[in-house]
């Protein structure tokens, strides 16, 4: 008979169990239902980025990238943000390619934070950020958001929350999961907070290709006090449809770049070789993300449309290509259940939103991702209309 193990783990995240991502996309190839809960395309990158990273593969270009990232790919990026934003980062010193734009939130954190330090955290905050801070023994501040207001952010509320403890901000625009953007007010307000101080900044930017209505992505990178002391964080998988890819970069001031360097070269050290090479070439040609806007823009006013007769309340989204809805009219049930039955009832997943706020919120509230083919819209509009 073997005998019972006498070991003892401690978890270092006891509160964390499987991403709601992996649940709801599980649960809706299960039963069948349409996946508008994880935030994946339904449809595939362009084929003449295919062919980039075929050819590549067939020249050989198939072992460990630099640390860093390719060269041509971080001069393209570089190239890329100048022309885009008109900033220089210095490709050599100032751009790091990676595993995904986890793994840079990771990372940039990992470099900053020591044990005790605070980190404000805006919530409903992506479910990856907090787990980071906890693991390297930082304190999270919440700072919460609700609908009740179109989640604008109280800044006076945010200045009453930084302390001497306070080491870093964590910044999400556009936003997932409520599709807000950030305004040069706002950027203007966080520039007056940080100013003088030796607070820094992780800004998740990988949907700044995806602003709606005329709107302008504002990048912490514009503001010269808010881009002396941030990590950008940027992701290719969302800009160009491939996100099983996980590639992603961080942008940040030389020194910033040295520290973030050391954790990543102990994380995944390298990135796909091939496709940074095919990257390289394909940022060459701005239009495929400067029409990205408009291409989801669609995406979004289909959906819309699709759920227009529908008893759920809604404001269009801003960016991303999440949409977010209120169902309180229709039951009170908590947006957990709820988004499990009715993916198993109806056929269509979502995210419930409470799982991105620390105390689990309720504000029935559901997210749809509208990054799918428009058959698959058009039919979860229906099901969704008939509730």
């Amino acid at each position: 008979m073997p005998t019972q193990s006498a070991l003892r783990l401690q978890s270092k995240l006891p509160n964390v169990g499987t991403t709601i991502f992996t649940v709801m996309s599980k649960l809706a190839a299960d039963v069948g239902a349409l996946n508008l809960s994880q935030g994946f395309p339904s449809f595939d990158c362009s084929p003449e980025l295919v062919e980039l990273v075929n050819q590549y593969m067939k020249k050989g270009f198939n072992q460990y990238a630099p640390m860093s990232g390719v060269p041509a790919l971080r001069e393209s990026l570089a190239q890329k943000t100048y022309d885009h934003y008109g900033l220089a980062y210095h490709p050599e010193q100032e751009v790091t390619i990676v595993s995904g734009a986890t793994e840079a939130i990771y990372a940039a954190v990992t470099a900053v934070v020591r044990p005790g330090d605070e980190v404000l955290v805006f919530e409903p905050a992506y479910d990856s950020y907090v787990p980071a801070i906890e693991l390297s023994g930082g304190v999270p501040v919440y700072i919460t958001l609700t609908p009740a207001n179109g989640y604008q952010i109280d800044w006076e509320e945010v200045r009453q929350k930084v302390t001497d403890k306070t080491r870093l901000i964590m910044i999400n625009t556009p936003h997932n999961p409520i599709g807000k953007v950030l305004t040069r007010e706002d950027l203007d307000q966080l520039e007056a907070l940080v100013r003088g101080t030796d607070i820094l900044l992780v800004s998740d930017e990988v949907y700044e290709h995806i602003v709606f209505d005329g709107q302008r992505h504002q990048s912490l990178l514009s503001h010269p006090v808010l881009q002396e002391r941030t990590f950008i964080c940027g992701s290719f998988g969302k800009t160009y449809h491939v996100t099983g890819w996980k590639i992603g970069y961080c942008l940040a001031p030389k020194e910033l770049s040295a520290e973030f360097r050391k954790i990543h070269q102990f994380v995944t050290f390298s990135t796909m070789t091939p496709m940074q090479y095919a990257l390289a070439d394909f940022l060459k040609k701005p239009e495929y993300y400067l029409e990205l806007s408009d291409f989801y823009q669609r995406k979004r006013d289909l959906f819309l449309e699709a759920i227009k007769d529908s008893r759920f309340q809604f404001t269009p989204s801003q960016g991303t290509f999440f949409q977010t809805v209120y169902y309180g009219d229709m039951t009170q049930e908590y947006d957990y259940d709820l988004a499990v039955r009715w993916t198993k009832e109806i056929g269509v997943a979502s995210i419930p939103v409470s799982v991105f706020y620390n105390q689990k919120n309720d504000y029935k509230v559901l997210r749809f991702c509208f990054a799918k083919d428009d058959e698959t819209l058009k039919r979860a509009g229906e099901l969704l209309s008939r509730l």
